[in-house]
């Protein structure tokens, strides 16, 4: 069923002077289906079940901790306090997505090292053979935040 709802998707874009033929939707969600979502949500959870074991919860001391992985829809965060837990994370997470034939795109994401209270700057973190910018070379913009 969802096969045969899927493989029917067709768009087209216009501008003022110029529409396009119609053409077939091969990757991605459309904008405003209601049931692409679901499905998409569904295959990043079992993503991030086959990876959160890369890394232990994060110890937020007093007892505290969380988990190592957060997401939302296709943003995820990745909070360990051990580097080489990270770059494990990031390793783990990178085969996944390879073998779901899915790609992260290392240029918008952006890497935050902090210790014992102080940014640290030397830290350098890859994805997919494409090094993370740090928020310092490349500050960022999340639900209308600047992050830098």
């Amino acid at each position: 069923m969802l096969d045969g709802y899927f493989s029917g998707f067709r768009m087209r874009f216009s501008s003022n002077d110029y529409i396009t033929n119609w053409i077939n939707l091969e990757i991605g969600i459309a904008m405003g289906c209601t049931i692409s979502p679901i499905p998409f949500v569904m295959a990043m959870e079992v993503i991030l079940k086959a990876a959160e074991g890369s890394a232990g919860p994060a110890d937020l001391g007093g007892g505290c901790s969380m988990p190592s992985l957060k997401a939302f829809m296709d943003d995820t965060t990745i909070i360990c306090f051990k580097e080489d837990e990270t770059r494990r994370m990031l390793t783990r997470l990178g085969v996944l997505m390879s073998w779901c034939r899915m790609e992260f795109k290392p240029k918008k994401s952006r890497s935050l090292s902090i210790r014992k209270g102080k940014v640290g700057e030397a830290t350098t973190f890859t994805l997919a053979e494409q090094q993370i910018p740090t928020v310092s070379q490349k500050p960022g913009k999340s639900l209308g935040r600047w992050y830098d």
